[in-house]
């Protein structure tokens, strides 16, 4: 199917963004950069997008579109969700550490106040990394007794605060997210050394015929 004029022009601007905010901060860049960019004028970009952050958040939902359904695809085919919850994770890092420059906002969730529905941004990673939860739960790789949209919000807090270190210090690896991810799965609580029970011997006690005998 041939892509309408609004769609092209669409793509032509989140193309453009996409290509400016490799080189420059989101706080620097105007909206009429993004227009030139992109051969339009400021406003046909405004027409599309309400604000800068729309533009973001679009970005992120055009890469979510890409690798969402692979991920949706391995949970109906029920793979092992602790697998597919570490890709997931690990993939939106690696995201985050390519776009540095609008990351710290996509994090924040500051670039999903214009459309903050399940259908993107973070309502549908939210979703996403939930419905994973589910699954563990189904395989018996997650607890049961907690509600898997509280567990992912909880996840996800953590994984964000990650992020947002490792993107300031420079310091991004794969391996950390994958570490974190095995922190909060097994629990930082300190486990107890397996030891034996202790069995208790209780003194015999001499029967009352043993003691009239030696009476």
């Amino acid at each position: 199917m041939q892509a309408t004029r609004t769609e092209r022009s669409r793509g032509l601007i989140l193309d453009a963004a996409e290509a400016i905010f490799q080189d420059r901060d989101f706080a620097s860049t105007s909206v009429e950069e993004i227009a030139q960019r992109a051969g339009l004028t400021r406003k046909t970009v405004y027409n599309l997008f309400s604000s800068k952050e729309e533009i973001v958040a679009q970005l992120r939902a055009r890469a979510e579109a890409h690798s969402y359904p692979p991920i949706r695809a391995r949970m109906g085919n029920d793979h092992p969700a602790l697998t597919i919850l570490e890709d997931t994770l690990v993939g939106h890092g690696r995201w985050c550490a390519a776009n540095q420059n609008i990351a710290a906002l996509a994090l924040s969730g500051s670039a999903n106040k214009p459309s903050s529905t399940v259908d993107s941004g973070d309502g549908a990673f939210i979703a996403l990394v939930r419905d994973i939860l589910v699954l563990g739960q189904q395989q018996g790789s997650i607890r049961k007794d907690e509600d898997a949209g509280i567990m992912a919000l909880f996840l996800l807090g953590a994984h964000a605060q990650t992020m947002r270190h490792m993107l300031a210090t420079g310091s991004f690896h794969d391996g950390k997210l994958k570490y974190v991810l095995r922190l909060l799965i097994e629990g930082m609580g300190a486990r107890a050394a397996s030891t034996k029970p202790t069995t208790r011997h209780r003194p015999k006690r001499r029967s009352k015929v043993t003691a009239k005998r030696r009476t």
